[in-house]
């Protein structure tokens, strides 16, 4: 008897897999804050406020977003319509993506492998085989990581991608759907696309990697509604009109943010090797493997990306760690030499074993610290604490001087921030905005010169840890009003 197929294994895989689907669920309950939540919790309040014409989402500026992405679109029209508050949206927008997420990574292993373990123990692979260092990003499906990432537009469009890999294989094999299936894709490739740009960059790799792996070869005419799917895709994403798609292509500034994706590459992602071992074993069954190919596209971008500073290639890695992923959980399945299959299920074991206790400072998302045994306590890091004491006072729309940390929040409530706290491409005045806080904040500035500022973007409010610099705490055009979190205070601009 195989050993991966016993009950007492497969019960196992199953009852890991269901427990970290629970605490995922109860994460999505408290919605650690930390990243990138605040500009998606700032999108859906332009889009409540302005559903036609938001306008920039953090800065108070007639400009389109990236951010207003088909997926965020529908949460902004759940927001308006049901008067539900922004978190709560975000919410049920975690339980979307995380909805998504499973059933498409069920659907795609099991155009892979009908063995009933095979994908609860690809979930498993997915989130604990990474490396023994903790590593959150974006679009790296990561237990920590989605834990705070699961309310994200990447979180939903990776869920998309599994469903659209999976649907793309069985189409090209003719399995099911009619002629309307590869052109119906083409638009789901898209909406991937709009809503998170990386990782459609991934799930393109993924769909390339089964076309060119399809077995048998697909007919010319399953080819040319391929190719009516993409055109078709294309030019959704040419009308999309809350911004310009294939305007991103000129858009600069992003290598220095990613270039930590290529340090501490074994630290970060050395457990992936165990799936990298199984798409050796894959590849030498099958030269056009799916998840070979899949892997390769992704290893030669990322590498490109490294050799030629353009760091902000690294967000295709996806596409090298997925693959290699479920392979890793594929091959325990895999026919071959009983011995062979016991052995590498006891190292990827090993690596799951790993990857949990790295990732064990997740369960502080939902469970108290002193709560937690010790060495589990120390791997949890604080979530940030947010700035709903300032929207007691901050109206929606009013302009907030702030520093860039505190503009990657304050955005959330409602109020804009004089710059943005993130890189944006369509604002035309983003050098200016930067500089003119960093001018505010600096030492050598003037009162006079202060002031300006202030009244150029129309600021009425101030947030300022008490060293941070600005007009002095007692200066007569300024009120103080609240203190926040960490000794923030908020003044009021009352005169010049």
């Amino acid at each position: 008897m195989r050993v991966a197929t016993k009950p007492v294994i497969r019960g196992a895989v199953w009852a890991a897999a269901s427990l970290l689907v629970v605490l995922l669920l109860l994460v999505i309950v408290r919605l650690p804050w930390a990243g990138d939540l605040g500009i998606h919790a700032a999108t859906i309040e332009r889009l409540r406020h302005h559903l036609a014409a938001p306008g920039n989402p953090l800065v108070d500026a007639d400009t389109p977003s990236p951010y207003y992405s088909p997926w965020m679109l529908l949460l902004g029209c759940l927001a308006k319509v049901t008067g539900l508050g922004t978190f709560v949206v975000l919410r049920v927008a975690a339980l979307a993506g995380l909805g998504l997420l499973v059933t498409g990574v069920v659907h795609l292993v099991r155009t892979f492998s009908a063995r009933r373990a095979a994908p609860p123990l690809a979930l498993l692979c997915l989130a604990l085989l990474w490396g023994p260092a903790v590593f959150n990003w974006s679009g790296f499906p990561g237990l920590n990581s989605l834990a705070l990432t699961i309310a994200y537009p990447s979180t939903f469009a990776l869920g998309l991608s599994f469903h659209f890999w999976a649907l793309l294989r069985k189409a090209l094999r003719g399995e099911g759907g009619g002629w309307p299936v590869l052109p119906g894709l083409g638009l789901l490739w898209a909406v991937i696309l709009l809503s998170h740009q990386f990782t459609g960059v991934v799930a393109s790799f993924g769909g390339l990697a089964m076309m060119l792996g399809a077995r048998p070869w697909p007919s010319r005419a399953v080819l040319v509604r391929s190719a009516g799917g993409v055109a078709l895709g294309t030019v959704l994403l040419g009308l999309w009109p809350y911004y310009s798609f294939f305007g991103l292509f000129g858009a600069g500034g992003l290598e220095q943010i990613h270039r930590s994706l290529y340090r501490d590459l074994l630290p970060h992602f050395g457990l992936a090797l165990v799936g990298v071992a199984a798409l050796v074993l894959r590849f030498r069954r099958d030269r056009r493997d799916e998840l070979v190919l899949f892997f390769l596209f992704g290893a030669v971008v990322f590498a490109a990306g490294g050799l030629s500073g353009h760091y902000s290639w690294g967000r295709v890695l996806p596409a090298v760690l997925i693959p290699a992923q479920l392979a890793a959980a594929l091959e325990v399945f895999e026919s071959g030499r009983a011995g062979v299959r016991r052995v590498f299920a006891g190292l990827l074991g090993a690596a799951l074993l790993v990857g949990a206790w790295t990732q064990a400072g997740t369960l502080g998302y939902v469970v108290p610290r002193d709560a937690l045994p010790t060495p589990v306590a120390a791997k949890y890091r604080n979530p940030w604490p947010g700035y709903k004491w300032l929207a007691q006072e901050v109206r929606y729309g009013d302009v907030v001087m702030a520093k860039t940390f505190p503009s990657r929040q304050i955005p959330a409530y409602g109020p804009y921030t004089v710059a943005p706290g993130y890189p944006d491409f369509f604002l035309p005045d983003q050098e200016e905005r930067v500089t003119a806080v960093r001018d505010y904040f600096a030492a050598g500035t003037s009162r006079a010169e202060r002031l300006d500022i202030l009244r150029r973007y129309g600021a009425r409010w101030i947030v300022a840890y008490p060293g941070d610099g600005g007009l002095r705490a007692d200066d007569p055009a300024l009120r103080r009003v609240a203190t926040g979190s960490r000794g923030q205070v908020l003044y009021e601009v009352v005169g010049g």
